[in-house]
């Protein structure tokens, strides 16, 4: 007769089992997810400025790399400021790497004003955190359980090298990507086998060429506008909706022109849908 299992082989089980179904939430085919019953919460997404999103619950709230802080760009960034501190339930906050355009500690303490929890890249260390906030280093590939939220982080490749992840997130029966400000890189495609379709994929269009670091490489740090459609269309997006664009009169730092143009050409010679949203909009999910 084999002995019962001890404390730590029935706690190792446990996790095991947690991560099992944790996984599953997140590799499931999209349309297993929105087939779930009709009394489901319905998820409502909000576009913030720049690259930030808002992801609305009946009961929680998840922000992405919301930002409030007007010296982030100063003048050059024309986008409305859209206000982070009205939460509703649980909230937690995902931040895609620690550059001050994606990781504002201003926006983190508004919107995490009640308590919650900030998950980063593990490898990061963003400072300063608001008082009375769970910070969650999160590994690649492993979902993060944040109440009503699943989130996984993603690889993404910098600009400059730096740690930086994209997130997937599922809730409310759709899943969604969010690329913060990646480049081109060679991950799309198991990504996109592994957790696609997409109900959404937000993706940056600007292509941005920066002068801050020499010698100057003059290649796009950000996806193009071709690029991101490319993206959308590999990652199997219902909808790809443009985020981070709209800099203007830098010197060191030049988007290509008229981005959304760009968007538009491209999408329709890949079929893909684009829907754009000013900062403050709400998401109209497609038919």
């Amino acid at each position: 007769m084999s002995r019962p299992p001890t404390a730590p082989q029935t706690s190792n089980a446990r996790r095991r089992l947690l991560f099992a179904l944790a996984a599953a939430a997140c590799t499931l085919p999209a349309g297993t997810l929105r087939a779930r019953p009709a009394a489901e919460a319905t998820l409502r997404i909000q576009r913030l400025a720049w690259a930030g999103i808002r992801l609305q619950l009946p009961q929680a709230t998840l922000f992405i790399d919301p930002l409030i802080d007007p010296s982030a760009w100063g003048a050059s960034l024309s986008d409305r400021l859209v206000s982070v501190d009205d939460s509703v339930g649980s909230t937690s906050v995902l931040i895609t790497h620690a550059h001050p355009d994606h990781f504002d500690p201003a926006a983190a303490a508004k919107a995490l004003h009640e308590g919650g929890v900030l998950a980063h890249p593990v490898g990061l260390n963003p400072t300063p955190l608001p008082s009375a906030v769970r910070t969650r280093p999160s590994p690649l590939w492993e979902p993060q359980l944040l109440g009503d939220f699943t989130a996984t982080p993603v690889p993404a490749s910098d600009g400059y090298g730096d740690t930086q992840v994209s997130w997937i997130v599922t809730a409310g029966g759709r899943r969604i990507f969010h690329g913060g400000d990646t480049q081109w890189h060679g991950h799309w495609w198991r990504i996109g086998r592994q957790f696609g379709p997409f109900d959404a994929a937000f993706l940056p269009i600007n292509g941005a060429r920066f002068g801050w670091r020499q010698p100057v490489s003059d290649v796009p740090g950000v996806l193009t506008p071709e690029q991101a459609v490319a993206a959308a269309a590999i990652l199997g997006a219902r909808v790809m909706v443009p985020i981070h664009y709209g800099v203007t009169g830098m010197k060191q730092y030049t988007e290509v022109a008229d981005p959304i143009g760009a968007v538009q050409l491209a999408s329709r010679e890949r079929q893909v849908a684009v829907q754009s949203l000013a900062p403050g909009e709400w998401l109209s999910w497609p038919a």
